[in-house]
Order: C-alpha cells, then structure tokens, then sequence
C-alpha cells in the first residue's frame, strides 16, 4: 500500500508548474543556474527579498545535474517529502511500534493538501521532511543532526520554523515535569549549532541586501536583509507590521483542516479530543505540542494560507493513527469513513461530470486498476479502501484533471508553442506578466511597458494589441492561448458550460 501511495505522489512530477508561486519560485533558481549567482535571489529583474534561500539551492543543484525543467524543479520537494515520511516512521515506531508507524505513514502520505503539495511544489514539502527529522534527531538526542535539519528548515522559512521543533521538545518534558532535560544545557549547545548552520543563509542576505543599503526593496531603502529574516518575515507577519502583510481570520485553520487533511479529518478531531481527555494516561506528548502550538500560533497570524498546515502533517498523522488503532469498537471510524468515502466518490465522477477533461487513458487503466482492488481488498478493509480511494481521486486529479486545467494557463502555454515553433527568439513581455512563461521559454524573456523597437514578438494581451493598431502598428497574431488563474478555480470555470464567459486570453504577436 505504502507504495502505491507513493506513485500516487509521483505523477504529480510531470504536472506542469503552477502559478504564481511555483513558477516564481522555479525561475528564481533557474536564473540563479543561469547567472552562476547562488547568493542573490531576483525576480521579475529586481532583487527578491521574501523567502530564504534553501529551496533555490535545492532547485539549483537539481537543474544542474537534470536540466532546467519541470521535473527537476520538483524532485528535490518530493525527495524531502519523502525524508518526511520516512522519519515519521520511524519517529512513530520508537514511540508506538509498527502498526501504528504504518498506519501514520499511510494517513500522512494520503492527506489531502501533502499530496496538492507534490504537484503544486512550493516551500512546504521542504518544511515537512526538515521538521520531523529535525524533531527525531533531538529525541534521540543525536544533536548535530537535530540541529542541521532545525537550521535547514530556519534557512527554508523563517525562524518560525523553530516553533513546532522547540515545542514538540519542549512540551513533552514540560508535561512530564523533566526539568531538568527542559534546561539541560544540550538545548544551549543546539541553538548554537542552528546559529553557525544557519551562517549561509545570513551571509547571502548580508552580501545582497544589508551591504547595499542604497537598493530600493519594498519601495524604499537601507531595506536590512537580515533583520528581514528574523523580524519582518516572521514577526511582521504575525503582528501585520511588516512589508507583506495580511489578515487574519482565527477559525481559518480549523475549518481548513476538514479539507486539507481529508480523508481522516474527523479523526484527527476526535484523536486531539481523546488524547487531552486522557492525557493523564498518554505515552508521549511530542506530536501534541509540535502540533498544537503551530496550529494556534498560525491562528493567531494575520498572514495564513492552507499549505502552511502541512508542516505539521506528521505529527497529526501519528496522532491519528494512534487513535484509531486504540478504538475499542470502531463503529464511529467505519461509519464516519464510509461516509467520506462516499462523499470523495461523488466528487470524483462530478468533477468528471462537470468538468469534462480530455481523456488519459493511461491514468483511466489506472483508476480502473485501484476500483478493483477497492473491491477485492480484504485485510482491514475500511483503512486501506480509505486510502485507495485517496489513491482513485489523486490520480484522477494528476492525471486528467490538472493536466487538462493547465491548458489555461496561457504563461505555459505560449512558452511550449514558442520553443517548438519560434525557436530561440527572445519576447518581450509587454504589459503583462507571466512566471511560467519565464521559466518555460527556452530564450531571452524581456519586459516592458513601453513598446520597444520593432520588429519584436510579445507576449500580451487583446487590449494591449488593440492598443498598438490604433497607434499604427503592424501587428500580426501568431497564436492565442486561453487563460485563467488556474490556482483559483471558481464554479463559472469549472462548469463545462459557462468556461468560455471565465477564460480570457493572451497573444503571441509579432509588430512588424
């Protein structure tokens, strides 16, 4: 089972790279291969100050061994994801045996938004695999590695990173009443450690930023790379002082989790509510306060988005399982499970339905494939149709539904047209902006406003086309792609028949 789940994760490589944030991402590491410049982070030409740098390194060693590509973008996320379940194994085998660790690694690996997250790479399936080694190395008190995944992960997010690490340590002597191993000096030789680890990271932000104070970041300068990184990009979020702000709704997370942890949701309401009943009789409490520490200080944020849940995706599924295989009389599991079977069914052949993608008959062989074993399945058959039906949805989604959707997304789109067919021109983007066009096009990518001299080819819009022929320009269309934000996808769009009044579209156009 554990791996087909795993193949369920691998054919959301091939999906074409989403934007904004994924394509941003991937053309930051492909202009650092590019430029041979591993210290500065720039984007749509103007340096970049948001993330950390340990993804972009990641990225830039892949692209240099497999090429600048889709699947090189995404193998070292899917790798760290993977390092992610392979230490929530074994964390959860030290702590509950092997059933338990199983059966964690088959919720952690069918969660719902860690599976989005393989094909919608972003920072997060980074986070997933740094903060539970990280949290596995420190139990076993192996302290050199503890502290090199925790700065991997500073060096991927932020010092929040510290928070689920720090708790989960922390809450487990804290609610054992071991004093003195919460004050035990080890804790001071490991925040040294993550400090010399983290060096890279403050080094590069010092070169880019804090030693050209004169560059103008955020509208405005003497922008501090570094206090960037261990006040504004965490704290300012947090409070909404900083540069990049947000707003915050304290119910967020908790209404998010019944989709973003499906198919085991309503268990994981029922496991935290088990174990703070009878936690008098618990066995650990690492994966409660890794767990619960994040998800309240993400809802007390002003800053949130779904995927930050899956940092803590493990300690959630360890918890889980735990309470599911304590369950005297699993009535409320099997019903509540056959449920949303059901309910992941009809959304299934709906979204088919409605949507109406082109057909993969590859990944149709393959849906076909798990139904029979869905049926056929004997050992403890309500988990693991549970799981096969994960299975059943995703590759339907990877395989015929995403691939289909990015069809729209116009950046892609005319970045694959103009490799095969134009060849090597460079295209200005001329009052537009597309990520994935700039990762995608195998050519100089050129912005502007203003037109330049022509002859030149753009990629724009209609009304930037209309715009240039009324001035007198010779424009002559050599290819319109639809569009629409496929990240945001809305009723209107998905709905076969109201799609064409949601797409819009963009132009390759040659001005003679």
């Amino acid at each position: 089972m554990i791996g087909l789940l795993i193949f369920m994760h691998i054919t959301g490589l091939s999906v074409t790279i989403m934007e904004p944030d994924g394509a941003l991402y991937a053309g930051i590491a492909k202009y650092m291969v590019q430029h041979h410049d591993y210290l500065n982070l720039f984007a749509d030409g103007h340096d970049w100050l948001d993330k950390p740098h340990f993804p972009f390194w990641m990225m830039a060693f892949s692209y240099q061994i497999f090429g600048i590509n889709t699947f090189a973008y995404k193998l070292p996320a899917f790798l760290f994801l993977m390092m992610g379940v392979y230490f929530t194994y074994r964390f959860a085998f030290d702590l509950y045996g092997d059933k338990v660790a199983r059966w964690s690694v088959c919720i952690l690996l069918t969660a719902e938004h860690l599976v989005i997250s393989s094909t919608d790479v972003r920072a997060e399936p980074y986070l997933t695999g740094l903060i539970i080694g990280a949290v596995y190395f420190l139990y076993k008190r192996r302290l050199l590695l503890g502290a090199l995944f925790t700065a991997c992960a500073v060096m991927t997010k932020g010092p929040f990173a510290l928070v689920p690490v720090g708790c989960a340590i922390a809450g487990q002597y804290i609610f054992t009443k071991q004093w003195k191993e919460l004050f035990h000096y080890r804790w001071l030789i490991v925040g040294v450690l993550v400090l010399v680890f983290i060096t890279p990271e403050l080094y590069a932000l010092y070169r880019q930023f804090d030693a050209h104070p004169e560059k103008v970041v955020f509208g405005r300068t003497g922008v501090s790379g570094i206090r960037f990184f261990f006040w504004d990009s965490q704290f300012g979020r947090f409070m909404n002082t900083g540069p990049i702000k947000g707003s915050g709704d304290p119910l967020f997370f908790f209404h998010t989790v019944l989709w973003a942890f499906l198919p085991w949701s309503v268990m994981l309401y029922a496991a935290v509510i088990q174990f703070i009943r009878k936690r008098k009789v618990a066995v650990e409490f690492y994966c409660i306060s890794g767990a619960l520490s994040t998800f309240l200080l993400f809802s007390l944020s002003k800053f949130q988005l779904p995927h930050y849940l899956n940092i803590i995706f493990p300690f959630f599924a360890i918890l889980t399982a735990q309470y599911i295989l304590t369950l005297n009389k699993p009535r409320f599991f099997i019903i509540t499970q056959q449920v949303i079977m059901g309910v992941m069914a009809v959304a299934i052949a709906g979204l088919w339905a409605l949507y109406r993608p082109q057909v993969n008959y590859v990944f149709v062989g393959l849906m076909a494939g798990v139904v029979v074993l869905f049926f056929v399945v004997k050992v403890e058959k309500v988990f693991f149709r549970v799981c096969l039906m994960s299975v059943l949805l995703n590759l339907f989604l990877n395989g015929l539904f995403y691939p289909d959707v990015l069809g729209y997304q116009s950046g892609s789109s005319a970045a694959f047209y103009a490799n095969e067919q134009l060849r090597g021109g460079a295209v200005c983007m001329y009052r537009e902006n597309s990520y994935a066009f700039n990762f995608y096009l195998d050519a100089p990518v050129l912005r502007s406003d203003t037109l330049m001299q022509p002859p030149v080819l753009l990629y724009t819009t209609r009304e930037a086309v209309d715009s240039l022929e009324v001035q007198g320009h010779d424009c002559e269309v050599l290819k319109s792609f639809p569009r629409f934000p496929v990240t945001k996808l809305d009723g209107e769009f998905v709905n076969f028949s109201t799609r064409r009044g949601a797409v819009g579209e963009r132009l390759l156009v040659l001005v003679k």
